[in-house]
């Protein structure tokens, strides 16, 4: 509401605290995670996480031709869902040498069905009385950024919060797959549209998202250091307040010109492509009995 009245007078600034309250925000969350707790739930998640992954990129990309949303927008919407939102995009975005534009309408495009998920879908599960974790479960799978999993989930409850965390954050470990993926398919799209004079392609370093190995070393060490919970309850609280401070920059981001950039085809696209997804991760994970 500020932004969008006030405005934002530092949105540079505040995109790049926002990235490093989150990463260390979700650290802090892992001492309040025993390691089984993080490897039972990561495996118990895996197959319906590759599952929705592979269907998200493939129905993407068809809803994006039918919406006729140019073709690098349309891979970073379908990954940005697919995964973890803007750090996917960030990701795969370099990959395939999308541009300022396609890169600002993509994010853009998830950033506004990110911050509605953060409302929405608690909203959702109350509704059809969820389990904490049916609810963490399908946060995880259908909400865009790490962020707003964490914070939905946290705001139905702890276990809620221990799930989405850990399937989240195992999730978003397949931004390095499907970036080299996506490298390779847009190395045979040049490819074919190149001639023998032109120069050689460049290759591009794909970003890993190494927080997530300090999450795991941090609930590692709540596992092997007993006794210190008076100190990981601190730890956890701290985490808990940047991921607030976090939710504040990135709501903070929702300006005027943001949403005119995206346009009515990539919106389109997006809420279509995310409607399916909840739908279906939803019915999946109904049927599975969660808890």
């Amino acid at each position: 509401m500020l932004a969008l009245t006030l405005g934002q007078p530092y949105p540079k600034q505040a995109k790049i605290v926002s990235k490093y309250t989150l990463q260390s925000a979700v650290v802090g969350l892992g001492f309040g995670l025993d390691l089984t707790t993080v490897l039972r739930v990561g495996a118990h998640g895996f197959l319906l996480t590759l599952v929705t992954i592979g269907a998200t990129l493939a129905i993407g990309m068809a809803i994006g031709r039918f919406f006729s949303v140019e073709r690098k927008a349309s891979m970073l919407i379908a990954v940005g869902t697919a995964i973890c939102g803007g750090s996917a995009i960030a990701a795969v975005g370099p990959v395939i040498k999308a541009s300022d534009e396609e890169m600002s309408v993509s994010l853009g495009t998830i950033f506004i069905l990110n911050a509605i998920a953060l409302f929405l879908f608690p909203i959702i599960g109350h509704a059809l009385n969820m389990s904490e974790g049916s609810f963490g479960l399908w946060a995880a799978l259908a909400i865009h950024d790490t962020s707003s999993v964490v914070g939905a989930a946290a705001s139905y409850g702890k276990h809620a919060l221990e799930i989405g965390t850990t399937v989240k954050l195992t999730r978003a470990l397949w931004i390095i797959p499907v970036a080299f993926f996506f490298a390779y398919l847009e190395a045979r799209y040049r490819v074919g549209r190149t001639s023998s004079s032109d120069t050689p392609l460049k290759k591009t370093k794909v970003q890993i998202p190494w927080f997530i190995a300090f999450f795991v070393l941090a609930s590692l060490i709540r596992s092997i250091v007993p006794g210190q919970e008076a100190v990981y309850g601190i730890l956890t609280t701290i985490a808990k307040s940047l991921l607030s401070l976090t939710l504040f920059l990135i709501g903070a981001g929702m300006s005027r010109s943001a949403l005119k950039k995206v346009g009515i085809r990539p919106l389109a696209m997006g809420v279509l492509l995310w409607i399916i997804v909840a739908v279906t991760t939803l019915l999946s994970i109904e049927g599975l009995n969660v808890q």
